[in-house]
């Protein structure tokens, strides 16, 4: 099932900038990971059996594939759905430079709810750290987190610091670099930034 997760979204080798303001060197197009739905059936049903046991009231899914994947999900659990949209910061030294927002209306259904956060792929992990931090401030109790498939061991610290459960149907080793410890910087290596994904 990891093939098929991660062969569906373009996996790329290299040197990259994610979201997150780490590089590092796989990248995913997970623009693609959606675009045959129904290869991603059996993964996301598999996902879905392993977040119903956490009695969850709400899938939160983070836009825009994790959305997708956290609606089907949702609808397999008969959970309501929810999401977390990707917002600008203002620009300063940090690297990271974009937080992660549930909208509006949304925002007063979370009070007390058991909530799972659900991406496509996670990487650095900063679009659930984010959305992790204003379900929070809604007042929403975060139950697990979700993915298809997790690379690396960032997301796996998280959780455990915040005895979070993180479930996935497919996981990959990788590697994250601040870009001042980057090794592939120090060789000279061109750094890449393809798009906003791969947070």
């Amino acid at each position: 099932m990891s093939d098929l997760v991660l062969g569906s979204a373009g996996l790329r080798r290299g040197h990259f900038l994610f979201e997150s303001g780490h590089h590092g060197d796989v990248w995913l197009d997970l623009d693609l990971l959606c675009l045959r739905p129904g290869r991603l059936d059996a993964p996301i049903t598999e996902l879905s059996r392993k977040l119903r046991e956490f009695r969850v009231d709400i899938v939160c899914g983070v836009l825009t594939g994790g959305a997708f994947v956290g609606l089907l999900a949702a609808i397999r659990i008969d959970a309501e759905f929810c999401y977390a949209e990707r917002v600008s910061l203002p620009p300063t030294s940090e690297a990271a430079q974009v937080s992660y927002r549930i909208p509006g209306a949304l925002r007063t259904q979370l009070s007390g709810r058991r909530v799972a956060i659900v991406d496509d792929v996670i990487n650095a992990g900063s679009a659930v750290r984010h959305t992790y931090a204003d379900l929070l401030s809604c007042g929403a109790v975060p139950v697990a987190i979700g993915a298809l498939a997790v690379l690396g061991e960032t997301t796996q610290r998280f959780a455990d610091e915040r005895a979070l459960p993180l479930v996935s149907v497919a996981h990959w080793p990788n590697r994250l670099w601040l870009p001042s410890e980057c090794p592939l910087c120090a060789s000279g290596v061109a750094l890449e930034r393809p798009g906003a994904a791969n947070a």
